[in-house]
């Protein structure tokens, strides 16, 4: 008699709604494709991390329709051996221990298919956090990745990314019932420069084009220490954690340009 097998695969959603794909180079100055929310599908159920390890009958997870599903393989691990696994691992998912960044769904997701089926998901999904924060911009992009991650931590599904001053709050949802999995309307994420992202973006490209015209510093640490100047300007930044930073590279790239400094000259 053949052992029964369940077949596993990948939800995976993006948060954004296409809108990183479209705005991200501007925002953070590099291509994002998404903001990737993963969830993995087996017995009929998708399970995923939020506030805690959570599930929801297959096509109605509040996130909407995945924009793919990959098949990661099948497993003959039975449902309520997989169920005292999640217990064992409970702990480890959390309210409090849910990290945007560092303890997120896709976290939670690689697990889960590393003991399902002894595969990780795809890198591209893994590699987000750092594709983000390794942005020149991305410090700019905090209070955002805040607003998100608060969100999420309460199982709430974020409306798509504005681009604009945030507008007064509506009324409040409807039909406050007690379904399992509400799908509530939340504060959507607000760019937290609104309209004076021109400004403040105009502002980083003077200073960055003045910091390169040194011929000291690559563009990434032109760019880096470009947005970090600004930021002090317009108050996103704390001058204090980083001033002695900055105003060392500032005079090291002065010195360093001087004319007699021939071994420094770098092409751009």
């Amino acid at each position: 008699m053949t052992e029964e097998v369940e077949k596993v695969s990948l939800h995976v959603y993006d948060l954004s709604q296409g809108l990183a794909k479209q705005v991200s180079t501007s925002l953070l100055g590099k291509a994002i494709e998404g903001i990737w929310h993963t969830g993995i599908v087996v017995y009929g159920i998708e399970y995923y991390f939020g506030g805690g390890i959570l599930e929801t009958p297959v096509g109605t997870a509040p996130y909407g329709t995945p924009i793919e599903m990959i098949e990661l393989g099948v497993t003959k691990i039975k449902k309520d051996d997989f169920v005292s696994y999640l217990k064992e691992i409970s702990p480890r998912y959390t309210h409090e221990t849910y990290n945007l960044l560092k303890h997120n769904c896709n976290t939670f997701s690689n697990e889960v298919a590393q003991f399902l089926v002894g595969t990780t998901i795809p890198q591209y999904i893994l590699d987000l956090p750092n594709d983000v924060m390794n942005c020149p911009l991305a410090p700019l992009m905090l209070p955002m990745i805040q607003n998100l991650e608060s969100q999420l931590r309460d199982n709430e599904v974020p409306q798509v990314l504005q681009l604009v001053a945030p507008l007064p709050a509506s009324e409040g949802s409807k039909g406050e019932g007690s379904e399992v999995k509400p799908k509530k309307i939340h504060e959507p994420l607000v760019d937290p420069l609104g309209n004076a992202r021109t400004q403040v973006q105009d502002d980083i490209a003077k200073e960055f084009a003045a910091l390169r015209a040194q011929g000291t510093l690559s563009p990434s640490e032109a760019a880096a220490l470009a947005t970090r100047n600004v930021m002090q300007k317009y108050g996103f930044l704390d001058s204090t954690s980083n001033s002695n930073s900055i105003s060392d590279s500032k005079s090291d790239s002065k010195s360093d340009s001087k004319p007699n400094s021939k071994s420094d000259s770098k092409s751009s």
